[in-house]
């Protein structure tokens, strides 16, 4: 999305570092929802404690990274080990935070897809954790998703954007509707609900991201299953979550789909 000239590239540089910085806090509080979504509980009472001991985590022990490498990943209190997920999930958030800025450049429609990389990180981890999407997650992200991309749509007079945006997205949820209606083993009606939030984000930059996203998610998704069932014990029988596949699928729509669909179509002389 971003082009760029002159004293325009301090500013870029700027901002991503801003958003690589704050993805780093929003990371840690990913933890928070990674942690106590599947279960059920609140993500803002109580304060996060040590597992081990039960005490709460002072506040300068909870710096996103920062902490763990300090504390040498043990709980100061008690010595309980500390997972080396936690910084991995802060550092990958701050680090896709800086990629969507630097993709989106200063745009009004950098919010949204700050959403749509946080929801990437909770989300794919708890698949990968519990084989779930779940709605407390999923199911705002619709009404998030749309008043963002709206807001970008009303700075910005792209209102053709927006409706673009949701007619992607009925257009990709149908479409996961119909798959799991004639395939129901083949994945999770979470899928399905995620799918239509996808559909805004890819529908916002183009038909060929919606086409080439959902195209990537299944090759991915079956490139990486037919692996792991291959070097698993349990063969065939082994469950491969979808979720983060559709994610990465989005990923490639929004940044090359365009790219793709082009290079496609002129491939084969249309």
């Amino acid at each position: 999305m971003t082009t760029l000239t002159g004293s325009a590239d301090t500013d870029l540089l700027l901002l991503v570092l801003g958003c690589g910085f704050l993805g780093l806090f929003v990371g840690s509080f990913l933890n928070v929802v990674i942690h106590r979504v599947p279960a059920g509980e609140s993500v803002v009472k109580p304060r996060s404690r040590c597992p081990g001991c039960g005490r709460e985590i002072a506040w300068y022990d909870n710096i996103p990274v920062v902490s763990w490498l300090v504390l040498r990943a043990k709980c100061r209190n008690c010595g309980e080990p500390i997972s080396a997920r936690y910084p991995l999930v802060e550092l990958g958030t701050g680090i896709l935070f800086a990629l969507t800025a630097w993709w989106t450049g200063a745009s009004w429609v950098l919010p949204a897809f700050l959403y749509l990389a946080a929801i990437a990180v909770a989300l794919s981890a708890i698949d990968l954790d519990t084989k779930r999407l779940p709605d407390a997650i999923v199911l705002p992200s619709y009404g998030v998703a749309l008043v963002l991309l709206a807001g970008a749509a009303w700075a910005d007079g792209t209102w053709d954007l927006l409706l673009r945006a949701v007619l992607a997205s009925a257009a990709l949820f149908a479409f996961y509707f119909v798959l799991i209606f004639i395939y129901p083993a083949g994945m999770g009606f979470g899928d399905v609900k995620l799918s239509g939030v996808l559909g805004l984000y890819l529908g916002w930059v183009g038909w060929a991201s919606v086409i080439v996203g959902a195209f990537a998610a299944f090759v991915l998704g079956a490139v990486v299953g037919i692996v792991v069932m291959l070097v698993s014990e349990n063969g065939r029988k082994t469950k491969v979550p979808f979720g983060p596949f559709m994610f990465l699928g989005t990923a490639v729509g929004l940044v090359v789909g365009p790219a793709i669909a082009d290079w496609y179509l002129g491939a084969a002389g249309l």
